[in-house]
């Protein structure tokens, strides 16, 4: 697992620029399914055909960014986030835009509170000596990712962009092993997620599945002096209950704890205030799908050091494997 999640996260792939980590995506399931396709918004769509009933696993391949918006006459580039890009998180981190140029993300030496940091306050430093210089390798509109390798430690993974490559290589990684089975699964690898959840609703109005189930991943409760949350690193996938944007359909939450009791295989579950994942674009397209998530603990959302733990990732896959051989 720990070669493929690396080549997953490690991969450039910000909103709306999955061209990059969509041809490794496929050059990983290509011969794994009977079908493979790519949308007219770019989602990546395997099918392993059944007779049963319509299966609709979707997992989101995109990542935060940040976006060049305009070079100023010392070389400097000023930037936008694309998704839900943390300025503290930000700050003193390289990123790399597609073409190979890195920089650093800085402030402005003026800033004297830390608590008004912002983006407008901020830039990108690649070193270039004014803009002239700069706009050989960056213009307005270019986009970059945040760069660090992709560790395993203490039985445990720790990268940037496991939000949410775990939930790719969850997908290769059942398609891999799933043989023969009666119900018709599609793998959808959704764009945009973190920009508003814009692949996986049109990617559900063309397939129009019986079932849907999101496989994201979600935050945790067991830091110091963190946010009450039932959620820890460890404890099995989280069964999501409701989010900002989806309340579970009981018939596909009540199958998954159903799955994972018979199997003994450990469960918890997710209750979200904020936030959502692409199941709230799911439910609610062609006229309206039963659907859930599965979702795997992970510290640190949206920062460079995500943590998620090995076990709770092999017991999602067999949870999940388990869901798409019953029928709901």
């Amino acid at each position: 697992m720990i070669a493929l999640l690396r080549e997953l996260a490690e991969t450039f792939g910000p909103s709306g620029r999955e061209e990059d980590i969509r041809r490794v995506i496929h050059g990983r399931i290509n011969n794994k399914a009977d079908e493979i396709y790519t949308d007219a918004l770019g989602n990546l769509i395997a099918i392993k055909k059944g007779k049963g009933k319509r299966i609709m696993l979707a997992a989101h391949m995109d990542e935060i960014g940040l976006v060049a918006t305009f070079v100023d006459d010392k070389g400097f580039i000023r930037f936008s986030g694309i998704g839900g890009v943390n300025p503290f998180f930000s700050l003193g981190q390289r990123v790399r835009f597609r073409n190979g140029t890195v920089g650093c993300v800085c402030h402005e030496e003026t800033l004297e509170e830390f608590k008004d940091l912002k983006f407008n306050r901020m830039y990108i430093d690649i070193g270039a000596k004014n803009r002239e210089d700069a706009q050989k390798s960056i213009t307005p509109g270019d986009m970059a990712v945040f760069t660090g390798e992709t560790a395993e430690q203490n039985g445990r993974y720790i990268s940037k962009a496991l939000d949410n490559r775990i939930g790719c290589a969850i997908l290769i990684t059942l398609l891999e092993q799933l043989e023969e089975i009666n119900n018709e699964v599609f793998f959808v690898f959704t764009v945009q997620e973190e920009v508003g959840l814009r692949g996986a609703g049109p990617a559900t109005y063309a397939i129009k599945p019986d079932i849907a189930l999101a496989v994201d991943v979600t935050g945790t409760g067991d830091t110091p002096e963190c946010k009450p949350m039932s959620v820890e690193l460890g404890k099995g996938p989280a069964v999501m209950i409701k989010d900002n944007r989806t309340i579970s359909h009981p018939s596909v939450k009540n199958a998954l704890i159903d799955c994972a009791k018979r199997l003994n295989i450990p469960f918890q579950f997710e209750v979200l205030n904020v936030g959502g994942n692409d199941a709230g674009t799911i439910h609610t397209a062609a006229g309206g799908i039963p659907t859930g998530g599965v979702s795997i603990p992970c510290r640190y959302l949206h920062s460079q050091g995500e943590i998620a733990d090995v076990t709770d990732i092999e017991n999602t896959i067999k949870l999940i494997k388990a869901f798409i051989s019953t029928a709901i």
